[in-house]
């Protein structure tokens, strides 16, 4: 039966929907005495649905506004207001509703946190550093940005931040984090699916914005090996021996990290680190030293997983290396202060700080190596491939020697070297100047 008009119109409140819906026996229709073309209708169980009425294209046409009492009666005028303003416009209001949803919906998949989440799997995936990248993209930029469109960042706020991380002295890490920053950015726009038309890094200049890019130059003196190492043996596993091994190998932190056991043949004192981790995406076979092997042959073995150096039982590699190296410049400290008390003669002279070691990196140790590998009688592209830079040049096409022989006595040579540094000095010498 359809629904009849009940006369005369009504100012649609609270007060009047509460009795019709009491006293509905039909369905009928009630129009609102304030706003023409609104009005309700009441079923026979008592259900109230706003609406309003009018012509669209000279058709007819009726759309619902909502039930009351999910919505009240002036938040539905105020809704029918906006739906027949658009309606003399030519608009139709329930069309405009959907792709006003479609693009709010399009607005949350293209927040950058998704889009960063897209870049990290299908880009940063495939780097051989793409732990480190995807833990500053996580670290300095989804923890900024993550709930906004990625189309609202702009080159201010990629200027914030590394106005922030220059200002607390990481010069080197404001050109790594705008590097990683720029090809977010432009992959993004690409590909042409979030609405990005450029990418707000566009016209940003590094050596205006951070300053000049100086490599580093730490390289560690005898003493300073001396101090790390003994450090490194009060260290508990596993990153005591990661330190003694980045040291033997020469290696970089991750490549060490991640050794497994099925990379190490003990039979023939080799490491053969996959072509997936390795920066030049080429496997690199390093020759373990006698000293090496020794450290690697006390290492405990897992039976859940085969990573060499874990606090999981083997299933996952060691992380948290910035607590770690903490740790170890504590221990450093601890044991540099000792050493100077024991010598001092006035014993008011006692305060740690009076105590220096220069800030280092574990990269540094690399740095290091390659160093001291200067020193000995080995060649320079032995040197060179030591630490897995590969081949130069015409060297690179036409030279596919592996020098593993070279390699070996390279690395023995700096074993032996290494050793030689380490061995306890003399006690009438300190091992570190105290500071002034």
């Amino acid at each position: 039966m359809p629904a009849k008009t009940v006369n005369p119109k009504k100012v649609l409140n609270e007060r009047v929907l509460k009795s019709l819906r009491s006293n509905s026996q039909r369905k009928y229709v009630v129009w609102d005495s304030v706003l023409q073309n609104f009005g309700v209708r009441i079923t026979d169980n008592g259900q109230c649905t706003f609406f309003i009425m009018r012509r669209l294209h000279g058709r007819l046409r009726r759309w619902s506004l909502g039930r009351y009492p999910a919505i009240e009666p002036e938040k539905a005028r105020t809704k029918a207001r906006e739906f027949l303003e658009d309606i003399s416009r030519g608009i139709d209001p329930k069309i405009k509703q959907e792709k006003a949803l479609r693009e709010e919906e399009q607005r949350h998949k293209d927040t950058f946190s998704v889009v960063a989440e897209e870049f990290i799997q299908k880009h940063v995936s495939k780097l051989c550093r793409k732990k480190e990248t995807e833990a500053a993209i996580r670290r300095e930029l989804v923890s900024r940005w993550g709930k906004f469109p990625i189309t609202e960042i702009t080159r201010r706020d990629v200027i914030k931040i590394l106005d922030e991380i220059v200002a607390n002295g990481h010069i080197y890490a404001a050109h790594q984090i705008l590097s990683f920053t720029r090809k977010l950015f432009n992959w993004a726009v690409s590909r042409d699916v979030y609405g990005l038309e450029y990418s707000p890094c566009d016209r940003i200049k590094p050596s205006e914005i951070i300053g000049k890019k100086f490599a580093r130059q730490r390289v560690l003196d005898d003493d300073e090996i001396r101090v790390v190492w003994e450090a490194s043996c009060k260290l508990d596993y596993p990153f005591g021996p990661l330190i003694k091994l980045l040291f033997l190998t020469g290696q970089r932190l991750r490549e060490v990290a991640e050794m497994s056991w099925s990379e190490i043949d003990t039979k023939k004192a080799t490491w053969t680190i996959p072509a997936a981790r390795m920066k030049s995406d080429a496997a690199h076979v390093v020759p373990l030293s006698p000293d090496a092997l020794a450290l690697l042959n006390k290492l405990p073995r897992w039976t859940k997983g085969e990573f060499a150096l874990t606090t999981a039982e083997g299933v996952r590699p060691i992380s948290g290396f910035s607590k770690a190296k903490l740790r170890l410049d504590k221990q450093i400290l601890d044991d540099l202060t000792k050493a100077v008390l024991s010598l001092v003669v006035d014993k008011s002279v006692n305060n740690v700080k009076e105590v220096a070691f220069d800030p280092w990196r574990f990269h540094d140790i690399r740095r290091t190596v390659r160093t001291h590998l200067s020193a000995l009688p080995i060649q320079d592209i032995v040197r060179e491939l030591v630490i897995s830079h590969t081949k130069k040049g015409l060297h690179k096409v036409y030279d596919q020697w592996a020098y593993m022989n070279e390699k070996r006595q390279a690395l023995e040579l700096w074993a032996a070297r290494l050793r030689s540094i380490v061995e306890p000095p003399p006690e009438n010498v300190i091992p570190i100047r105290a500071a002034g």
